[in-house]
């Protein structure tokens, strides 16, 4: 079975992880845009909104990526940053080969590295590979708050 190595992605890692990400989109019901994800992978990357982690092939392929972005919270104890596990994904030809967890680990160091109180992250009811995994990893489901979203 191949290795794989788990880095931060820069902004010279996005074009060869946006086809990646593209998936990712289409993976939740968006219409395939390989552009577009290109460049919003490359606006949040080079403006340090996000941070990207990336798995890497014995080859230097693209395998799977999480991305991270910053969240305050005042009620917090004490008062912190969360970090948003707001993307995950794997490349389904090499699931099950322990990446989307490694990504998960190494995005939990770095939320520990940066002082954050924890790591959040939400994924779709039915995604239940996922939901899973999160769990077997010590995340657990808010029973506490309901989410809602206004769309425009």
């Amino acid at each position: 079975m191949a290795e794989f190595t788990i880095r931060k992605a820069s902004v010279d890692d996005v074009s060869a992880l946006a086809p990646l990400f593209d998936a990712y989109r289409v993976f939740y019901d968006q219409k395939p845009d390989l552009k577009l994800a290109e460049s919003f992978l490359r606006a949040r990357v080079k403006n340090g909104e996000s941070h990207v982690f990336l798995a890497e092939g014995d080859e230097g392929e693209v395998l799977g990526f999480v991305q991270l972005y910053p969240l305050f919270s005042s009620t917090s104890t004490p008062p912190g940053q969360f970090w948003v596990v707001n993307d995950l994904f794997v490349n389904d030809t090499v699931r099950k080969r322990g990446i989307g967890r490694a990504l998960l680990e190494r995005a939990e160091r770095f939320a520990r590295d940066s002082g954050a109180v924890g790591l959040t992250l939400s994924t779709a009811t039915d995604n239940l590979r996922a939901q899973r995994l999160y769990e077997e990893m010590g995340y657990r489901r808010d029973t506490v708050f309901f989410v809602y979203n206004r769309l425009f």
